[in-house]
């Protein structure tokens, strides 16, 4: 793919690594470079490319030619992501956007900016997505569905038609959101949870772990221990 955009990732992390191949082999932008905080600046290169003070990135990649995508996922209910979002904005710098080739949005859909759409999303008919919001991989986004700025769902989550999430929310792997619901801002909907009612703002909805059963597993199949 051509490149004809150049693009600055803001962070280090895991993330930052899974951003950069994202951008490099399925969008049109070129990385040139990373930055942190100099506060957690640890390491010169990612890459084989530089990693500058994010206090002085302006002396390192120019706003007029190089974009950002602060690749940062939900620490402090996304405020860390969001925080960079908008002060690199007020820097002078573009925010990117990735989608992948593997997703399927429906032309209508709207997309807003500084987004990132991992593989095997379905974003269905009228859905609305904000501004700063991660889609992880394999998620469905029901039709007429609006997902507010700044939320994070994590993958293989499923949410009806018809649905709000509000702002900053976390939906986590493998929870489910049911017809005309409306998850308030600020949510925290755990890994395996159900919702089928409107919720209040700030509401945190864990996922609970089983019990395990009485009986082991070697003495249930009947192995020996290794």
């Amino acid at each position: 793919m051509q490149k004809a955009k150049k693009l600055v990732i803001i962070g280090d992390s895991a993330f930052a690594e899974v951003a950069y191949e994202c951008f490099t082999h399925d969008s049109p932008y070129e990385v040139v470079g990373f930055s942190v905080e100099s506060a957690y600046l640890t390491k010169d290169t990612l890459f084989g490319l530089p990693i500058v003070p994010y206090e002085s990135i302006e002396q390192h990649f120019s706003s007029d030619d190089v974009e950002f995508y602060a690749a940062l996922v939900y620490s402090q209910l996304n405020r860390l992501r969001r925080r960079f979002y908008e002060t690199t904005r007020l820097k002078g710098y573009r925010p990117a956007s990735y989608v992948s080739s593997h997703a399927c949005v429906w032309p209508n859909a709207r997309i807003g900016e500084h987004c990132f759409i991992f593989e095997d999303n379905t974003v269905q008919p009228f859905v609305q997505i904000g501004n700063n919001v991660v889609l992880w991989s394999g998620n469905h986004i029901g039709h007429h569905s609006v997902v507010e700025d700044h939320c994070f769902i994590s993958s293989h989550a499923v949410i009806s038609g018809f649905c709000r999430v509000g702002a900053s929310s976390f939906v986590g792997v493998n929870a489910a959101v049911g017809n005309n619901v409306t998850i308030a801002a600020d949510n925290w909907i755990g890994p395996g949870v159900t919702i089928v009612q409107n919720t209040q703002p700030a509401e945190l909805f864990k996922g609970e772990q089983p019990a395990p059963a009485r009986v082991s597993t070697h003495r249930f199949f009947k192995v020996k221990e290794a």
